[in-house]
């Protein structure tokens, strides 16, 4: 049994509130998350022995469910969900109800009143119900603007130039096609829920007026059914208005600042437990229940923080408040930021542990020392994450848990002395003999002062001054001077350490060339993970100057409506002038990522290429001839690229399949079954199944078929129970109504939910208005007799068939398959992390040497995120697709999209390196200059393989056994950095003998030099190719180089290893799913 890692002792920390610098004992751990079990759960009635035991198990879980019950109805899901059920019923008055019967005349369609409560129900924020009213308003508004012109157009052609046909010809293809096409091609383009909601309406609007009503056909202009359609919308918006702002309100604005308050709480534990899981070594921290627990809480928090901002928009927009709408907005910027730094320490973290895990798994034949005479760029040599670092010795199999000491003078500061570390011997540094060891070493020195910066951190975030939006906002002035302190005490705290370290790697010289590397790159593990927690420190520094930014606008309280001056948002293009410097742009962001339900798959740019390849290499033409035949091919191929977009595809699509369908009203011996069946509401159900990929129309059309069937039998039901009575029908719609809303609230399934109340609407509710004697054809259906069973099966027909009708467009017309656009998404991306990387996340360094940057452009890492969130979504979408060749390897591509977000994880950890880093010193960059070539090639052999693995994951062909090795360049790299180690330490033990030191230890400078300059003249100056180019390295011998300055190139080294590790995990699933091929395939056939 290894023994146990020596208890941690106590170091100096700050207190955030006072700034005071204390010694008290404190702990990162935090037991209300491991907490107990609920034993007040349902208890089985067969553990009672006797009848009374039974009994009080029947008592206790009746209890305990009235219990449950009574906190989910004071539950924001419950509230909400009671509140949806009541606008139901109120807008089911609309039928039910005479005196509001009578306000909406005398025609059909009364009950699109609760149709539209039910797409725009009330369980949302007041700004949230702002977009709602004013989505709701446009979408009919647009219906009556295409019902308008398609009446005016028939009476045009019909009535006047008694041209019936052409008219019945133009409504079809303008106002059906080209009406619902739009509709279709909006609701794709911005991928908004309450857009696609009011897509729906609309499309109802125009399906109701254009193909049902006899005006269209009749070639006469009426207004009354516009005018039913506004009062409609009139009374539908002001109930579910009503009904939001009067019962239990929900704010956004307090909603936001709630989720705030729970993210940054849910941010300190998590740091907490990742610096308490670094220290004691243990990898389970991380899967704990208590890690879980604040990780899915904040996760959880994320989405709906991010929501709550886009819905509080509204609610400061309208109330003047722009200017604390951007901070908040700015605060949630923050707190993302914060959670990336979060994941590159977490990251840094599970460095120590993989190190850590190879150790304990390695053969004992890997503690003999290497031959001196060991080719250090071979690829067997030294493999940090491997077989090289499996030297520990045997009484290190894993390393102790550091303890929490108890509370040794926890409030004595006068002995400092005995706060000091031990000074560093040599006997000493000679038990140091395995990498674990200088895991225990660092974490010794610096285990205290992280410690404390950490607990001084997680104190700041556990007191979020986030109140209720109009209060003050209360900000401990002494938190920027607390926070600066700790960060001066870490530093210096994280310097000695690291200078430790490497002192003690230098009395170990005569350590064999593996194991020396070894050492060298654990030191460097611990260094990245310092410098990570150093880098949240930075963006806590952040995020309170951001609190103050929000506590000045708060305390300002200045109210402007700049927004509705609209046109001052409008940027009309200007031409910059070439000769003024200061109007050009020398940071050019990415541009956000277009709203689209579907990544775009190849670029334009790649298309391009394709287009115009063969013209550029064609001889170019002298005739006019020539000229025109190229200029008008290359027009037609930009206007024929344009048609095969896939929004405009799709919009195409739309409409083809609605004026293909709707043209059964029109004919004149197919409109009495269009009629009779309502073919209107089977129109409306392909333009809901109708998605822009296959799989999704298959999941909506089930969705939409399932709650179709089951709402006609809650028809049939209730209509037998109550006979047709309208308050028993209210009543019996309002349990319907709240089964069907909890379903949409609470579990969010809301378009299930909501399908089965729309078949519950149009069967009951309308089955009533036919006992009122509306204006209707409806003779076929019982007229004021009503036939409930013939109205709920002409229905579930007519949806049916719509359903059956929207997957036939789908799969026939342009199909889009979510499997290929996932396939295209996922290797585009796979080709652009390549290229990114093969930019050279230190040669950018080298480049711009006089300010800090990164390698990655401004809004490329949000970009990449965001495009791997979108291919998660076209998994899920994929995973609904049946084809002949089988399932969809939903799990198997989970896992690929899993290395892939880790893989981006660590291109954010190298960002943050380059970009924290600053000027490089003289040692750094004599260093990257050194193994230019060496990182060169291990950038291109990255890029290689991101681009073998787009070109088997794009194609589906088997890979070969012959994938280059990222490891074995980074081996190289290793062993290039220890190669001039060695090369120079005959150079630093001259430059110790030359200098009286007065009995001091060596010193930890190294002059610089290069294999041609060893044994000749050391001033001239050398070139040196690196990054594709050449530089001019002048006088190394006059530089020295410290041991930190190994830090980044160490640091590069990890990062690359983590990337390597992923893209090996990558490379075997994808083998499992295509195969591989070797030497002995045979694939001429």
């Amino acid at each position: 049994m290894p023994p146990r890692r020596q208890k941690l002792r106590n170091g100096t920390w700050v207190i955030p509130g006072t700034g005071e610098r204390t010694r008290r004992q404190f702990t990162l751990r935090y037991p209300h998350l491991d907490g107990p079990s609920d034993d007040d759960g349902m208890r089985p009635l067969a553990e009672g022995g006797t009848v009374k035991d039974k009994a009080r198990n029947v008592w206790h879980n009746t209890r305990v469910a009235a219990g449950n019950l009574w906190s989910w109805l004071n539950s924001p899901k419950g509230r909400g969900t009671i509140k949806c059920s009541i606008a139901y019923l109120l807008a089911s008055m609309g039928t039910f109800w005479q005196p509001a019967a009578r306000f909406l005349g005398p025609m059909d369609g009364k009950h699109i009143v609760a149709t539209i409560s039910v797409y725009f129900h009330p369980a949302r924020s007041a700004g949230s119900q702002i977009e709602a009213v004013a989505i709701a308003v446009v979408a009919v508004c647009y219906a009556m603007f295409i019902g308008t012109l398609s009446m005016a157009t028939s009476v045009l052609f019909g009535s006047v130039l008694d041209m019936v046909e052409l008219s019945y010809a133009l409504v079809l293809i303008i106002f059906i096609g080209g009406g619902l096409g739009f509709v279709g091609w909006v609701k794709q383009k911005l991928n908004n829920p309450l857009v696609s909601v009011g897509a729906s309406i609309a499309s109802i609007g125009i399906i109701t007026i254009v193909t049902k009503e006899n005006s269209v056909h009749t070639g006469v202009f009426t207004n009354q059914k516009i005018i039913q359609s506004l009062k409609i919308l009139l009374m539908a918006t002001t109930i579910s208005t009503l009904v939001n702002l009067l019962i239990w309100p929900v704010s956004a604005r307090r909603a936001l600042r709630k989720t705030m308050r729970s993210a940054s709480t849910s941010l300190g534990e998590m740091l907490a437990m990742i610096a308490s899981g670094f220290l004691s070594g243990a990898e389970e921290d991380f899967s704990s229940s208590s890690f879980t627990k604040a990780s899915a809480a904040y996760n959880s928090n994320l989405s709906q923080m991010n929501k709550n901002a886009r819905e509080s928009k509204y609610e400061y927009y309208l109330l003047g408040q722009e200017r604390i709408y951007r901070q908040d907005k700015a605060i949630v910027k923050s707190m993302e930021t914060l959670a990336q730094s979060l994941g590159g320490l977490r990251s840094a973290a599970n460095t120590q542990f993989e190190l850590l895990k190879e150790i304990c798994n390695g053969p004992p034949s890997a503690h003999s020392a290497v031959s001196p005479t060991t080719n250090v760029f071979s690829p067997v040599f030294g493999r940090s994450l491997s077989a090289t670092l499996k030297s520990g010795s045997n009484r290190f199999g894993s390393l102790g848990a550091i303890d929490e000491a108890p509370d040794e003078r926890s409030d004595r500061e006068d002995d400092q002395a005995k706060d000091e570390p031990p000074t560093l011997s040599a006997s000493n540094s000679s038990l140091l003999r395995t990498p674990p060891d200088i895991f225990e070493l660092f974490i010794a020195r610096l285990g205290p002062s992280m410690k404390s910066l950490v607990h001084t951190m997680a104190e700041m975030l556990k007191e979020p001054p986030f109140g209720a939006p109009g209060s003050p906002i209360y900000i401990n002035d002494q938190f920027k001077q607390s926070l600066a302190d700790a960060i001066s005490l870490y530093n210096q705290a994280r310097g000695s350490a690291l200078e430790e370290i490497y002192k003690t790697i230098e009395l170990g010289r005569t350590r064999s060339e593996s194991v020396q590397a070894d050492f060298e790159e654990v030191a460097a593990a611990c260094g990245h993970f310092s410098f990570s927690l150093l880098s949240f420190a930075d963006e806590m520094q952040v995020y309170l100057d951001t609190l103050d930014n929000l506590k000045h606008a708060t305390e300002q309280n200045e109210r402007s409506w700049k927004w509705l001056m609209f046109w001052k948002h409008i940027k009309l293009p200007s031409k910059v002038k070439e000769e003024d410097p200061e109007q050009l742009s020398l940071l050019k962001p990415v541009k956000r990522l277009r709203q689209s339900k579907l990544p775009k798959g190849i670029p334009d740019t790649m298309k391009n290429r394709r287009g115009t390849v063969g013209w550029d290499q064609a001889p170019q033409g002298e005739g006019i001839w020539d000229h025109f035949v190229r200029a008008m091919s290359r027009s037609l191929l930009k206007f024929f690229r344009f048609l095969a977009r896939d929004d405009i595809r799709f919009g195409l699509k739309v409409g083809i399949g609605a004026t293909l369908y709707a043209m059964f009203a029109f004919i004149p011996q197919t409109r009495p079954i269009y009629a009779h069946w309502r073919g209107e509401w089977g129109l409306l159900s392909f333009m809901i199944v109708c998605s822009m990929t296959v799989g999704a129309s298959n999941a909506t059309g089930l969705a939409r078929f399932t709650g179709t069937i089951m709402g006609a039998a809650f028809v049939l039901v209730n209509w037998w129970i109550s006979n047709g009575n309208p308050v028993a029908l209210a009543l019996l719609g309002w349990a319907v109504s709240f089964g069907a809303f909890y379903i949409m609230v609470d579990r969010g399934n809301a378009p299930f939910g909501r399908f089965i109340l729309l078949s519950y609407n149009v069967s009951s509710l309308y089955a009533y208005s036919l006992t009122q004697q509306v204006d209707d054809d409806d003779d076929d259906e019982g007229g004021i007799h009503p036939i409930i069973s013939s109205i709920a099966y002409h229905r579930v027909v007519a949806v049916s068939v719509g359903i059956i009708w929207g997957l036939i467009i789908c799969r026939l017309i342009w199909p889009m398959s979510a499997r290929q656009k996932f396939k295209e998404g996922l290797a585009v991306l796979y080709l652009q992390m390549g290229l990114i990387w093969k930019r050279g996340p230190l040669a950018i360094l080298l480049r711009n040497n006089t300010a800090a940057t990164s390698y990655m452009k401004i809004g490329e890492q949000a970009a990449m995120q965001r495009y791997a969130t979108h291919l998660q979504t076209l998994r899920v979408a994929a995973n609904n697709e049946y084809e002949l060749r089988g399932p969809f390897p939903f799990e198997a591509y989970g896992r690929i999209m899993a290395s892939t977000q880790r893989a981006l994880d660590a291109f954010h950890a190298m960002s943050l390196v380059t970009q924290k880093h600053g000027r490089l010193s003289p040692g750094e960059k004599a260093l990257l200059y050194y193994t230019a070539e060496e990182r060169a090639q291990l950038c291109a052999r990255i890029c290689h393989v991101f681009q073998v693995l787009a070109s088997s994951v794009m194609l589906e062909y088997p890979l070969t056994d012959v994938i280059p090795s990222v490891m074995v360049i980074r081996d190289k790299l290793l062993g290039k950095i220890f190669r001039f180690r060695k090369e120079h330490i005959h150079d630093h033990e001259h430059k110790n003998e030359e200098v009286d030191d007065g009995g001091k230890g060596p010193s930890t400078t190294t002059p610089i030099t290069t294999p041609s300059t060893t044994n000749g003249n050391r001033n001239i100056n050398e070139t040196i190719d690196w990054d594709g180019g050449k530089a001019n390295v002048p006088k190394l011998d006059e530089i020295t180089v410290e041991e930190p300055d190994y830090a980044l190139l160490y640091a590069y080294a990890l990062v690359t290893g983590q990337l390597a590790k992923e893209l090996e995990i990558i490379e075997t699933e994808i083998e499992n799913l295509f195969g591989r091929l070797d030497e002995d395939a045979m694939l001429l056939q």
